[in-house]
């Protein structure tokens, strides 16, 4: 569902708001069943963190304790009038819609940990569902001699795919291709596993977002070697696979021009505003879902056009604004635990490809604000859950993690020893 409907970044999308409450009621029948698998303390708490600090923004607190920390032009919404109390949060309607979006990809992500190892594979073709459908919308779309836009089918624009943002699209191009490689590589579906590669790299070269066409060949890269390592793949199709790459490497080549990829009024230009805004907002943050708002306070009189920024394009920077320290803490804490959980997933090639997938889709938040679509923040929630899933340790402590080829209905498939068929 948010593969499909939840493509835009504006606010106050009634299609958003569906995702969310579909992805709570999903969350409230898992955790209506028998007990499942345990989530991780560590990750569970920093959750719980993150949510608090959303509510906290909430919270009027005695407006002394601005006094000093921020300017006077973002002191924040009074409480009902009264001037004496005041929301860390200069825009509350925003950040309720935040602490909303929070909740509902928190609440996934546990229902998610809570599935048993069988269940979250078997979630993966939802997901490869929601990519082709994408991908036949952008094909559809690339077919015409100019960009043709899907105006009234949606609460937004759709420009690429089924995406408002082409670079979303692309991103959700190139976090699924490790996916594909593991499906092709792991699953025995060598030949459709190769055919989908090679669409989605074309797919990538067409949508022309150079980020989505860079990082696409590096995963694709990084997939191939991390991957082929526990497979029992011909080292002659690993060899194809790298030919194509170097192919396609000369394709992405093409779509890189020095001269546009950070001109006068651009992502540097972005970033430097929202650096002015972190060092007077530093302690509390203006509130989340409140960039733009502030960010036209801090902006040159040089830099005002017809067009207004409405993200910093970079992710990071954009939390740091909306959330100060404490934002940046749970942002460190996040890190810290991925990084933590990389030494637990090498042995899986499931995690390892959902690993790969996250790590790039937070490389591309450097340059882009791809989480904040309900499309990729879902996929984000699901494949961290696999990553920081508890039953695929469990499962390769049993076996010591070994696999074995079975014939399943037809199709050859690597299972761990011990692992019924």
């Amino acid at each position: 569902m948010s593969l499909l409907i939840g493509g835009g970044t504006a606010s106050g999308l009634y299609t958003d708001t569906l995702i969310e409450v579909a992805a709570i009621v999903s969350a409230a029948a898992v955790f209506s069943q028998a007990p499942g698998q345990r989530s991780p303390h560590s990750v569970f708490w920093l959750l719980i963190f993150a949510v608090a600090l959303a509510v906290l923004q909430l919270v009027p607190l005695p407006a002394a304790i601005f006094s000093g920390l921020r300017p006077e032009l973002l002191l924040g919404d009074p409480w009902v009038g009264d001037t004496r109390f005041r929301f860390i949060s200069v825009g509350v309607g925003r950040t309720i819609e935040c602490l909303l979006n929070l909740v509902a990809a928190a609440a996934f992500f546990l229902a998610v940990l809570r599935l048993r190892v069988e269940q979250v594979n078997a979630l993966l073709p939802f997901f490869f569902m929601g990519v082709i459908c994408n991908g036949l919308a952008g094909a559809i779309q690339y077919s015409f001699s100019d960009d043709v836009a899907i105006i009234g089918l949606l609460p937004f624009t759709i420009n690429a795919g089924l995406f408002a943002n082409v670079n979303h699209f692309s991103a959700l191009l190139f976090v699924s291709i490790p996916f594909v490689v593991y499906f092709g590589l792991f699953r025995g579906h060598l030949l459709s596993g190769s055919f989908g590669l090679i669409v989605l790299l074309l797919l990538l070269l067409a949508a022309g977002s150079r980020a989505g066409v860079l990082l696409g060949l590096a995963i694709t890269v990084l997939s191939v070697v991390f991957l082929s390592a526990r497979s029992r793949t011909s080292g002659l199709s690993i060899l194809a696979i790298f030919v194509g790459l170097s192919i396609y490497s000369i394709g992405a080549w093409t779509k890189l021009d020095a001269d546009v990829i950070d001109p006068a009024f651009g992502r540097g230009e972005f970033a430097r505003t929202t650096i002015d805004g972190i060092k007077d907002n530093w302690a509390t943050g203006v509130g989340f879902g409140n960039f733009q708002k502030a960010y036209q306070i801090y902006e040159r009189e040089g830099m005002i056009f017809k067009q207004y920024v409405n993200h910093a394009h970079n992710d990071y920077l954009e939390i740091a604004f909306e959330g100060g320290v404490p934002a940046v803490v749970l942002m460190t804490g996040y890190f810290v635990l991925l990084l933590a959980a990389l030494a637990k997933v090498r042995r899986d090639p499931f995690q390892k490809a959902a690993f790969l997938s996250v790590s790039f889709l937070l490389i591309h938040s450097l340059v882009d604000y791809p989480l904040r679509t309900e499309a990729l923040v879902m996929t984000f929630a699901y494949m961290n859950a696999i990553i920081f899933h508890k039953g695929f340790a469990e499962r390769l402590s049993h076996n010591n993690g070994e696999l074995i080829e079975i014939d399943h209905n037809g199709d050859k498939l690597f299972v761990p020893i011990g692992t019924s068929s």
